[in-house]
């Protein structure tokens, strides 16, 4: 995959670079021209006797050839025949027969039993997953029982294409003597088998780990070394149970969340309509953790760090995007999703991290939530605790200023060539657990990461970690990108209006960034607010000195003259009723209430436009224009009536409106914008399925729908999909006449044991992402 990269902040990254020859001692080291031509002459492999080896050292190799990790559908590959070592029995070379990697009963110890790749059902060469510092037991079979006054017997693991000693990317075990902080040892013989624990740092790199065994042979001062090649490598994951490992959680309970879960919510909308989005992240689906690990392969990280989450994930918030590194996928916020899905029809990340490992291609298209989901997917399967955040009323800083400038026109628009701030209605992103060393002590707990492509850092387009105990302080220089991350959460609006040919300041909004900031509840299918870790309480002491500490550690003085807005003696306020449904009119009321004791003549405009979700206006639907007086302590209202007529052909993905008012005072000069956004709310499914749901046998599932609107629903279709019940699957329904009920059923066989659940979301041509989810207990 063709990838052009500018620098991360990252210590431990470099360039990539071709594949070395080294000696024979460094396995992996042969580039894969020689692998793909391996025939059996390879097998008895040594120097030339006219050469002047610095070492004495030849190598016979047996067992298995290597398999190219970068094709996911590499054929099985038979063992090689062993080498014939000896005719003497009494000197019978010691040779590997097979080896057993207690796959049930190490995966279940390491909480990795879920992932398909482990289980024989779900796969006919089942392997090992296990996280680092935590000990394993293999069981190694021999020609003849190891006796270790004379066998010098050791395990090597290899990591990456050019294994070195130095790096730490090539371990060898010796089983014979004892080694400081040795990885093996031998825990039980029984005849030609051996029992051995092998106990991984807490700091051990995550890779796919090659296995080979050695048996050291010395005759009349030359060293001949047989080497048995494992077919299949050792997934190392990150280890939040254990107490040593930069990302330890210390809470049991809720690792079932927040990597053990395969579903979940994602929430949107707006923080008065908030819905909740089902989210299947199938962390343990097929191909996926051979994913999350290609991306480590491709990230550029230096070795020395691949073992550290904070490098590791700043490069996988590159990644999960696409620009400038052809990562995983491509973000389109233009409403047309011609030669790719639009992001509200992915039901979840499992087929575009299975897609992207095939194609290693960029997967099109996705939003701030199919970002969000991805990258809480690859966090979960390589064993780093994530769960996916909604900010409503999220600011979009450009320049770095931790304020959000809007300027309008005399018309009360806004002046979109003197303003690239914004307001997002909602934005997601992630949190990740970890400790962070690199900061003074008790920045460490949740991080805010973010791969949607916004701002770059660094130059590349990736967000974090930012600690959000410094977000909450407003403390901008701790690393990394705190700045943005409390722009997004705690940012000042300031208005700016076109008064006698110059900008005014008429308007602060101190409290309307980062409203109701929402994750899943562990374990629970309820949301959590969580703005209390981002910030203090609206305008309390503590909230103001954070933005003032903000503004001060970037250089900027905050001026009180900005604070300065004038008289304000008019109040004014848009209403419109909660859950409004597509297909329904609705009013929209502008109250103004005059708090002086004086007549005040009031004037302006009431306006209605669609919109996208990042804040972004799309088409105007109404506009009425306005003039009054109201009389002292009094209010006025404004009501203008919006039908369905006037919005249907103009919505966009979410059904969101952005309803606005200026409103000018004549007699004070003063001006007054005030904005408000709904999101329409949406029809529901009726799911049934039986009471008792048996592992592989199939069943019934019936959906009911109501069409709300008068109108056909045309190119109707079901995204169908559940983790350990069902792959992913389409069922196009046809249209649905006006004001209709439809139903359909489809058969399901559950795969996996215990609690999944069941995520079905419907589209069509005029409503879209229409949802619902089913828990079902899977029993045998």
């Amino acid at each position: 995959m063709a990838r052009s990269r500018r620098d991360i902040h990252d210590p431990g990254r470099s360039n990539r670079s071709g594949h070395i020859v080294t000696v024979f001692g460094y396995f992996m080291g042969y580039s894969l021209d020689i692998w793909n031509s391996w025939s059996f002459d390879w097998l008895f492999f040594w120097r030339s006797s006219d050469a002047k080896p610095v070492d004495a050292i030849s190598y016979i190799y047996y067992g298995y050839e290597p398999l190219d990790d970068t094709d996911p559908f590499a054929p099985f590959q038979p063992p090689l025949p062993v080498v014939p070592l000896s005719n003497n029995e009494t000197n019978e070379i010691l040779s590997v027969q097979k080896i057993n990697f207690h796959i049930g009963e190490n995966c279940r110890l390491h909480h990795t039993s879920e992932f398909d790749i482990t289980q024989s059902d779900d796969t006919p060469n089942p392997q090992l997953v296990v996280r680092r510092g935590q000990s394993f037991d293999i069981t190694v079979t021999f020609n003849r029982p190891y006796d270790k006054s004379k066998d010098d017997l050791r395990l090597v693991f290899q990591a990456g294409k050019a294994p070195i000693e130095s790096k730490k990317t090539h371990v060898e075990l010796v089983l014979s003597e004892k080694v400081s902080n040795q990885w093996a040892n031998v825990v039980e013989q029984d005849g030609s088998t051996l029992r051995i624990s092998i106990l991984t740092p807490s700091n051990c790199y995550i890779a796919k780990w090659k296995l080979k065994i050695d048996v050291v042979t010395k005759t009349d001062g030359a060293t001949t070394i047989y080497r048995y090649n494992h077919r299949d490598p050792i997934y190392i994951l990150f280890n939040p149970w254990c107490k040593d490992d930069t990302v330890y959680f210390g809470k049991d309970i809720e690792l079932g969340e927040y990597i053990m879960k395969d579903t979940g919510r994602i929430y949107g909308g707006t923080a008065n309509n908030i819905s909740a989005k089902p989210w299947n992240f199938g962390q343990f689906e097929d191909h996926v953790l051979d994913c999350a690990m290609y991306i480590l392969d491709i990230s550029e990280l230096k070795w020395p760090v691949r073992g550290n989450p904070i490098n590791i994930i700043r490069q996988l918030t590159a990644l999960v995007n696409a620009p400038d590194d052809g990562g995983v996928v491509v973000g389109n916020w233009s409403g047309d999703y011609t030669g790719g899905k639009s992001p509200l029809t992915w039901t979840g990340s499992a087929p575009i991290l299975q897609e992207f490992y095939i194609i290693k291609q960029p997967v099109k298209f996705g939003q701030c939530w199919v970002f969000s989901g991805v990258l809480t997917t690859v966090c979960r399967a390589l064993g780093i605790p994530a769960r996916c955040v909604t900010n409503f009323s999220s600011a979009h800083d450009t320049d770095g200023s931790v304020s959000i400038d809007i300027h309008f026109d005399a018309n009360g628009e806004v002046d979109k060539s003197l303003t690239d701030d914004s307001i997002w209605n909602f934005h997601v992103w992630n949190e990740v657990w970890m400790a962070r060393p690199d900061l003074p002590p008790g920045y460490g707990g949740w991080q805010a990461v973010d791969s949607t492509p916004q701002e770059t850092s660094d130059g590349v387009f990736c967000c974090g970690p930012a600690s959000l105990v410094a977000v909450k302080r407003g403390e901008l220089g701790q690393l990394y990108d705190v700045p943005f991350v409390f722009a997004e959460v705690n940012a000042d609006i300031i208005h700016w209006h076109l008064r006698d040919g110059s900008m005014v300041n008429e308007d602060i909004r101190k409290n309307h960034v980062g409203k109701k900031i929402s994750t899943k509840f562990p374990l629970y299918d309820q949301r959590q607010d969580i703005t209390q870790f981002y910030k203090h309480k609206e305008d309390s002491h503590e909230e103001r000195a954070a933005v003032i500490n903000a503004h001060k550690q970037l250089g900027v003085t905050v001026r009180k003259s900005i604070y300065d807005i004038g008289p304000d003696d008019v109040e004014c306020e848009l209403i419109v009723k909660d859950d409004v449904f597509v297909g329904e009119d609705f009013d929209v009321v502008l109250q103004v209430t005059n708090t002086s004791s004086a007549d005040r003549i009031v004037g302006g405009q009431l306006a209605a436009k669609t919109m996208f979700y990042t804040g972004v206006e799309a088409n105007r639907v109404k506009t009425e224009l306005f003039e009054e007086i109201v009389q002292p302590e009094k209010s006025m209202e404004k009501t203008m009536r919006i039908t369905f007529d006037e919005y249907r052909l103009k919505l966009k993905d979410m059904c969101m409106l952005k309803l606005s008012a200026m409103v000018k005072v004549q007699d004070t000069k003063q001006v007054f914008t005030t904005q408000k956004v709904i999101k329409l709310s949406k029809p529901s499914l009726t799911i049934k399925i039986p009471t008792e749901i048996k592992k592989g046998k199939s069943f019934d599932v019936e959906i009911s729908f109501t069409n709300p609107l008068d109108e056909s629903l045309t190119n109707c279709f079901l995204e169908v999909e559940g983790p350990g019940l069902q792959k992913r699957q389409q069922h196009r329904l046809g249209n649905i006449d006006p004001r209709k009920v439809f139903e359909t059923k489809f058969e399901m066989t559950p795969r996996k044991l215990g609690e999944r659940e069941l995520v079905i979301i419907f589209y069509s041509d005029q409503l879209e992402d229409i949802n619902a989810t089913q828990v079902v207990d899977v029993i045998d």
